[in-house]
């Protein structure tokens, strides 16, 4: 017999089917046996009745927990049994027989409420157990919906999906990479990517013109509730546009995610609202302004254009303002200037007043996106380094490859980077991004379920040629 999912049982009233899944709730009535059943799909009611001497006897041993395959017929309830506001709730399946296909020990965690009551620790220790409950298999089921909602859209604008390397090279750009040793090259290391940045241009200088991928990435920092050691952007690149191309594109995007798989959610202004990074960090004391009008809504979305970011920012405290290396990125080193500030770049002067053509995307207090048009010319980019101290040496070695691939015929090009699990923590109401991500690490950084990091072989760090120090 062919199995039949949960969320289907209301098309075969009237017809023995057979279901397969999990025990959710069992009540033994002494002569009869209830129990809720679930699978993928959702859940229904089944009963054991008396005259059904073999599976009774079966229904007395099963335990929540346990995986069996039931067959039986699927009836209508009476007018006054019926639960409205139940999966389910106006049929009920008659069991004939129980099959049990895996039995479960006593769960280490209850997995039947929201989970919010037990610690974090023991969630994500038995994390296999925990993403059982409803509310974790909601969240990593609409993760799932956003996720195909985006490529969907995406390929209808042109766009084509690559993937791009996770074994890459370690650049001094941005937060601390993660390293992996070579065995084949002693003493060398590749570097797992922080995001797709350079790939996603060279992929413009390669003439793909549109690039998209939900991408991993990873960054050795600090954690915090919104952060992970891993995280996934919806990562994105266009040739031949201006900023206004790339705003338009995301704003369409991010409407039509919350049209389609939200409508629950009010966007509080459409178009979403611009403000600039001055007038941001003058009114709200930061660049992620809550705009919202009522804040106590929680199906409020008030999303928020930052713009006019300055390029850069001091490290160091110098009598002359245009003292070279004594200055960072605000972004990230790849974003163009402004087009009224593209002479101060090219001569290094006023470098404090340059603004960038780089823009955020927040929502309700939270950047969840940011990305710029890029500085296409190789000489432009050669600038950048030079204010932000890196010697010609340093340049040509650590970015000789963007500096050739981008005299070689570049168009101009710009993008944008969401961060995914930001995005779906604040759609689903969730406190932080480890109730989106079905495996998450800890706020240390650490793997309770996997007991990760952990130490590696004497013969593993012999064949790195790594010697640990005690």
């Amino acid at each position: 017999m062919t199995r039949v999912l949960i969320g289907d049982l209301k098309d075969h009233i009237g017809k023995e089917v057979q279901i397969k899944g999990w025990v959710d709730v069992r009540r033994d009535q002494g002569k009869m046996v209830f129990f809720d059943f679930r699978d993928m799909t959702g859940y229904v009611q089944g009963v054991v009745l008396p005259n059904q001497a073999e599976a009774i006897e079966i229904a007395k041993e099963v335990r929540t927990e346990w995986v069996v395959g039931v067959v039986g017929m699927v009836n209508k309830r009476p007018e006054r049994n019926i639960q409205a506001d139940k999966q389910n709730g106006d049929i009920e399946l008659e069991v004939t027989g129980i099959s049990v296909l895996n039995k479960a020990v006593t769960p280490n965690i209850d997995v039947t409420t929201d989970g919010k009551e037990i610690g974090e620790e023991a969630r994500l220790t038995y994390r296999y157990l925990d993403l059982r409950r409803p509310r974790l298999q909601k969240n990593i089921r609409m993760r799932h919906k956003v996720t195909k909602l985006i490529r969907d859209l995406l390929d209808k604008e042109h766009f084509i999906e690559i993937e791009t390397p996770i074994l890459t090279k370690s650049t001094p750009e941005g937060a601390r990479d993660y390293v992996v040793p070579s065995r084949l090259y002693p003493g060398t290391f590749y570097a797992l990517p922080q995001s797709p940045q350079q790939y996603k241009q060279l992929l413009m200088a390669s003439g793909m013109e549109r690039y998209f991928q939900i991408a991993r990435c990873m960054r050795d920092e600090d954690t915090r509730g919104d952060r992970q050691p891993e995280f996934t952007q919806v990562d994105m690149e266009m040739s031949f546009v201006t900023q206004e191309d790339v705003m338009d594109l995301n704003e369409k995007l991010l409407i039509e995610i919350v049209r389609t798989l939200y409508p629950e959610k009010k966007i509080q202004e459409i178009p979403f609202p611009r403000i600039s990074y001055k007038d941001a960090m003058e009114k709200y004391g930061n660049d992620r302004p809550d705009i919202r009008t009522d804040k106590n809504d929680p199906n409020l979305l008030a999303f928020c254009w930052v713009i006019d970011f300055p390029f850069f920012e001091r490290t160091d405290t110098s009598d002359n303002p245009d003292t070279l290396g004594e200055w960072t990125f605000t972004h990230n080193p790849f974003s163009a200037p402004q087009p009224a500030d593209y002479e101060k770049l090219m001569e290094k002067n006023a470098i404090g007043s340059i603004l960038a053509a780089q823009y955020d995307i927040t929502l309700n207090g939270f950047e969840i996106g940011g990305g710029s048009i890029r500085n296409h010319n190789p000489e432009a980019l050669r600038k950048v380094f030079e204010i932000i101290g890196h010697t010609p040496e340093n340049i040509d070695k650590n970015f000789g490859h963007m500096l050739h691939a981008l005299g070689s015929g570049t168009p101009p090009h710009g993008g944008i980077a969401w961060g995914f699990d930001r995005l779906l923590m604040l759609l689903q109401g969730e406190p932080n991004i480890r109730e989106v991500i079905a495996f998450p690490k800890t706020g240390e950084g650490k793997d309770l379920m996997m007991e990760s990091p952990s130490e590696i072989s004497a013969k593993q760090l012999k064949e790195l040629n790594i010697q640990i120090k005690k």
